[in-house]
């Protein structure tokens, strides 16, 4: 106990001579200057992050420091967001707003071509970025050539969308949902856009005008028919599904012919 006591006694004076010492006399303060070959000692200083920006936008430090991977891409013009490859490690603007243009050029080429076998799955990716801007060039349209239908178009558009919904769920067993419904409708109405766009060059209020809107009506309707046939697989009951679907195209038909919201006689003009 007695030892143990001393010892630590001893620790504590040994100590405090140690600490008792204090600096050397006569000495001037230095401060520390690192020497030229000392540059590199510190890979993450400055100096080192200063790289050489090559063409590619390389970063080349200088010396023997560790290398920085990776590239700068150098941006590009306001086009740039609107393609299909946009920057490194991000997706384009169009993806990103849910505009896939290979399916809407895909689900067009199905439109303007009803013969071919259609796919059943065409419409696992619906989307509505086809259908609005063929509803408002068919509008667009349609006030070139003096006839401002916009309201018409939307009522229709609507209660027909509603009623076609309505109908294929109470036919079918399989059962499909409104904006799939409202995507169809709106990708067939195609043909009825082209209608339109001869509307603003020729009269369509004679013969001409009728038989090109009985053509487009049909050709709507054969399309769309087609694409709910097949995605619910209601193969005998076509014509019924077809029947509906051919008043709703009727009602733009009259609209790319007469100018509803004229009064008198209604003709375009």
């Amino acid at each position: 106990m007695w030892q143990e006591s001393s010892n630590q006694y001893a620790a504590s004076s040994s100590h405090g001579s140690y600490y008792a010492q204090g600096p050397p006399q006569n000495v001037p303060l230095q401060f520390y200057a690192p020497g030229p070959d000392q540059d590199n000692f510190y890979p993450g200083s400055r100096s080192s992050l200063e790289g050489n920006l090559g063409v590619q936008g390389h970063m080349a430090p200088q010396g023997a420091g560790p290398g920085f991977g990776g590239t700068i891409q150098q941006p590009g013009g306001w086009w740039t967001a609107f393609g299909t490859g946009g920057f490194e490690g991000e997706p384009p603007l169009l993806e990103e707003l849910g505009i896939n243009l290979p399916h809407i050029r895909a689900k067009s080429m199905t439109v303007l071509n009803p013969l071919r076998r259609v796919d059943e799955r065409i419409m696992d990716d619906a989307d509505l970025a086809g259908p609005l801007l063929f509803v408002f060039c068919f509008g667009t349209l349609l006030l070139l050539s003096g006839k401002p239908q916009f309201g018409y178009i939307y009522g229709f558009g609507l209660l027909g969308a509603a009623s076609i919904y309505t109908l294929l769920n109470l036919m079918s067993e399989k059962g499909i949902d409104a904006y799939r419904v409202a995507s169809v409708l709106g990708y067939c109405l195609l043909p009825m856009v082209g209608v339109g766009a001869i509307s603003v060059v020729v009269k369509l209020n004679g013969i001409l005008g009728y038989v090109l809107s009985m053509l487009s009506i049909l050709w709507c309707t054969y399309a769309a028919s087609g694409i709910f046939v097949a995605v619910l697989r209601m193969s005998d009951q076509r014509l019924l599904v077809a029947y509906p679907i051919g008043l709703l195209y009727g009602c733009f038909g009259l609209l790319s012919v007469f100018n509803v919201g004229a009064g008198g006689a209604g003709y375009g003009k």
